[in-house]
Formats: C-alpha cells, structure tokens, sequence
C-alpha cells in the first residue's frame, strides 16, 4: 500500500537517509537488516523515492526504532522555522519588540526522538564493544 496523501510534500526516502545517518548506520547494514533480497544500491533508490510503501515504513522503523510517522511527518522546512522563531529580537529601531510564537509539541516530539536515537546508539556501541571483547 502506498502513502498517497503528501500535502506537506514531505520526502520520506530523505527522511529514512536523514534518521538512517543520525544512526550511524550504512545503507549495507540497512540491507543486511531489511532481507536477502536487499543491498546497498536498492537502500538508495528507496532513499531517493518521495513516497514509500507503508510495509517498508513499518520494516525501517523496526530497524531503526524510529517511529514511522517521523518519516511521514518530518518536514524540514518546519524545523527551520521552528529553529529560526527561537531567536528574540529585543530590536527597538522599529518600534516593535519581536517575540516568537513557538510550538513546544513537535520541539519535545523531536527531543524524545533524538534521546531514543542517543540511547540506541549507546547500545550499539557496548553491543560492539562486548563483541570484540570476545575476540
């Protein structure tokens, strides 16, 4: 089944890229995660689709641990802006003072996402460290 409603135009392949990279993880390793029938050329044309299958989603998101509404939703754009009203003008030049409207809600979306990421990444690492100990 495919996502068919994008208003956002949101990039979902980019957005696996994205949370894939924060993961330190390479498009091999996705594979190797996804299936046989998957390598490192299949994980970049999936990269590079705007839209993706939902059973796909799912996979990636096991893989991941990355919630599948943070590739349908996140929207660079909107972080930007997010980033660019945290910012206080205290100009007085125009006679105005300049506050930002801010939505906490996708900030502290984004924060419990990336203390997720933080922590599986620690994991990884005393994962590996605990193999090469072995050897």
């Amino acid at each position: 089944m495919t996502n068919t409603a994008n208003p956002k135009h949101i990039h979902q392949g980019r957005n696996i890229k994205r949370f894939r990279e924060m993961m330190g993880l390479k498009q091999d390793a996705l594979a190797s995660e996804l299936g046989y029938d998957w390598n490192q050329q299949k994980v970049s044309l999936l990269e590079q689709k705007e839209t993706i299958e939902t059973d796909i989603l799912k996979q990636v998101s096991a893989i991941l641990k990355v919630p599948v509404e943070a590739f349908e939703n996140f929207d660079e754009e909107q972080v930007v802006n997010v980033i660019s009203n945290t910012f206080n003008t205290h100009d007085q030049s125009n006679g105005m003072n300049v506050y930002p409207t801010f939505n906490f809600n996708p900030l502290d979306k984004m924060v419990e996402l990336y203390e997720r990421m933080l922590a599986q990444q620690k994991e990884m690492i005393d994962r590996l460290e605990r193999l090469m100990e072995k050897k």
